[in-house]
């Protein structure tokens, strides 16, 4: 690796583990670095997913005041997180990408879609939750494990489906959500580098410099969402996720 592509992954690494903490679109900066350094598909793939995992400490460590009271809700999805992202890792190593990234536009275009939405909230719509209360459990832990699946296998842009599901689910301010998702797909993705450290060809000379720009980026992305107003800050990352659908149909298709 030269100079420039060190310096390249470094700057990268910067503006992923922003966005990334900010809307859970870290690999759209990374991945691509990563790409253009040399590096095949399948090894950038995992030699990203091992990176990010900075992406996670920084985003946690900044999260910190918003994730104040979340603790049971945490502690309830971090074993469907852990799951996921060990069944993700599993099927990178043993089937062929392109298949799973022939659907990533639609479900990135879906998320970005439901962020945009105005949220409403109604006395009738609180009633019906509290009764409802074990179904919706139950849904919540089976999108977020088909969630932290895709994060484990691919994970560009699974933070943006996350922070909709979030969002859409629990009627909650975008900078508590944002939290939240950093824990879970920090969890999903740290358990699948786990697995691609041991078993798939991970370019360490890549991590280092690509690690140490997430690991800035990501701490001050939870300090713009903390400070910035919620409903612009919302629509434009609503707006980049559907720009990153069209971008990846595009290329899939």
């Amino acid at each position: 690796m030269t100079f420039w592509d060190i310096a390249l992954l470094f700057v990268a690494g910067i503006v992923g583990g922003l966005t990334g903490s900010i809307a859970g679109l870290a690999s759209v900066a990374t991945y691509p670095a990563l790409l253009l350094v040399g590096l095949p598909p399948v090894t950038a793939n995992v030699t990203n997913t091992v990176a990010v995992v900075f992406n996670g400490v920084g985003s946690v460590w900044g999260s910190r005041p918003e994730l104040a009271g979340q603790g049971p809700w945490i502690k309830r999805i971090i074993p469907v997180a852990v799951l996921g992202g060990a069944v993700g890792a599993a099927l990178l190593l043993s089937t062929p990408a392109e298949g799973f990234e022939r659907v990533v536009p639609i479900l990135l275009a879906f998320a970005s879609v439901a962020i945009l939405l105005p949220r409403r909230e109604h006395r009738e719509a609180r009633v019906a939750r509290h009764r409802d209360h074990t179904i919706r459990v139950t849904l919540e832990a089976v999108a977020i494990f088909v969630i932290t699946i895709y994060g484990g296998y691919f994970g560009a842009a699974a933070g943006v489906l996350l922070l909709a599901l979030m969002l859409r689910a629990s009627g909650t301010t975008l900078a508590h959500a944002n939290a939240g998702k950093n824990v879970i797909l920090g969890v999903a993705n740290a358990v699948a580098a786990a697995a691609f450290v041991v078993f798939a060809p991970v370019y360490w000379p890549a991590v280092i410099p690509l690690a140490l720009g997430c690991l800035i980026g990501s701490r001050l992305g939870p300090i713009v969402v903390r400070h910035a107003p919620a409903t612009p800050l919302r629509v434009l990352i609503g707006v980049a996720g559907v720009a990153l659908a069209v971008k990846l149909a595009v290329d899939t298709y």
